[in-house]
């Protein structure tokens, strides 16, 4: 009687099956604050700090990839978008790795703006992006028909959002944020005096040094993926600033046959290797206006995952131009990464700007003013028709020509 149930339990485990879900897999990479898993490629993703910005780079930064910015003349723009990728980090409680040799990493830090936490400052900000949609919906009758229908970019906050933040520009961060991340700093003035000068594989001292650093804090820290990190997994945000200009050591912006001409992209192959394989993501901001020989900065983004160029309107033509009244600049997407398909994720909109409100930052898509409107002469109708060739096919295509409809 026995080898009644032996013989029934064998017959149960014949009609069992040994698949199990992977699921649990899954949960645990989404598990990590601050990430979600892209729908499109599968790959993990954060936010770079502005939710305009997520959606021109096809929904975010991917982890293990990296994001180059091209700086504005000034400087001044290209800055904000990289304290907004390290603010991110800070409310997200990601570990921080913040390089720069112009200004010491400690002021960086106490000038992030500060988040939009609760419901009273989302509001007050979402106040201001209505009022500029409202501006926006007030002269919907004198845009053009085929832009009336084209999807719209997010830029003012919404209470469902759990990927990505808002903040305010016109307030700093509260130093409590900062009690509950991790950060290290990488300031080259300090670095120099500590060190002797080094040089190894036609890398000057001060890429070597900030090379080392980044592997050092990637092993040490337990983000390596080789190696499995013993406690809660957690992302590394690496911030580079001004890469390539002359207080790094890099003559590339001063000379047309710079002497360590393969230096930046050398630290560049190896800093993408180390990327691959480590739970990180990094933004470089490079002065590319200073860049003398284009063949480097070629090589530069080839070597990027993203490339995204900034062009301010200060101290041009463009600023007292009526046809960008309502912009402070333009924004080039010169590369979009590849992950886990043949092609990229290309936004539908090739004509972009940008601009900064009193708290506010925002990428839109560029829209001309009506050539007809009552509040453009008949003496410039031709002077802005000429300006509109400057901008590339889409939004600007329908403004050129020197013949206009009277009515």
């Amino acid at each position: 009687m026995a080898a009644v149930p032996a013989a029934g339990g064998a017959a149960r485990g014949r009609g069992a099956t040994s698949f199990q879900r992977k699921a649990a897999a899954g949960s645990r990479l989404a598990a990590i604050a601050g990430t979600r898993p892209s729908v499109r490629h599968g790959q993990l993703l954060l936010s770079s700090g502005l939710p305009s910005l997520d959606c021109v780079l096809g929904g975010g930064i991917a982890v293990g990839t990296l994001l180059l910015i091209e700086e504005d003349k000034y400087g001044l723009y290209s800055n904000l978008l990289f304290k907004y990728f390290l603010a991110e980090g800070v409310v997200c409680g990601h570990d921080l790795f913040v390089a720069s040799a112009k200004e010491h990493p400690d002021s960086i830090l106490k000038e992030l703006p500060a988040p939009l936490l609760d419901d009273t400052y989302r509001n007050e900000l979402g106040e201001e992006a209505t009022a500029v949609k409202s501006g926006d919906f007030q002269d919907s009758m004198k845009i053009a028909w085929r832009y009336q229908n084209l999807p719209k970019m997010e830029a003012s906050p919404t209470t469902s959002t759990k990927f990505g933040h808002y903040y305010d520009v016109s307030k700093t961060m509260s130093p409590e944020l900062f009690q509950s991340i991790k950060w290290h700093s990488f300031y080259l003035p300090e670095e120099l005096s500590l060190q002797p000068k080094m040089k190894t594989c036609n890398m000057n001292s001060a890429y070597a040094r900030l090379l080392q650093s980044v592997q050092r804090i990637i092993y040490q820290e337990g983000f390596d993926g080789s190696d499995p990190q013993k406690k809660q997994k957690n992302i590394l945000r690496i911030g580079i600033q001004s890469l390539g200009s002359m207080l790094w050591g890099d003559d590339i912006c001063s000379s047309d046959t710079p002497e360590d001409i393969h230096s930046l992209t050398k630290f560049l192959y190896v800093l993408r290797g180390l990327l691959r394989k480590s739970l990180s993501a990094c933004i470089i901001t490079v002065p590319a206006h200073l860049i003398q020989n284009k063949a480097i900065m070629e090589r530069v983004t080839n070597l990027s995952d993203m490339v995204v160029g900034l062009e301010s309107f200060i101290g041009s033509e463009r600023e007292t131009n009526p046809l960008y009244k309502d912009y402070h600049g333009l924004v080039h997407v010169h590369q979009i990464p590849r992950l886990n398909s043949l092609i990229c994720d290309v936004s539908d909109t090739k004509d972009l700007a940008f601009r900064l409100k009193r708290k506010l930052f925002a990428i839109e898509r560029l829209h001309l003013p009506p050539d007809l409107s009552d509040t453009v002469s008949r003496a410039s109708k031709q002077d802005l028709a000429e300006s509109a060739k400057l901008l590339s096919s889409g939004c600007g295509a329908m403004a050129i020509g020197k013949k206009h409809l009277d009515f």
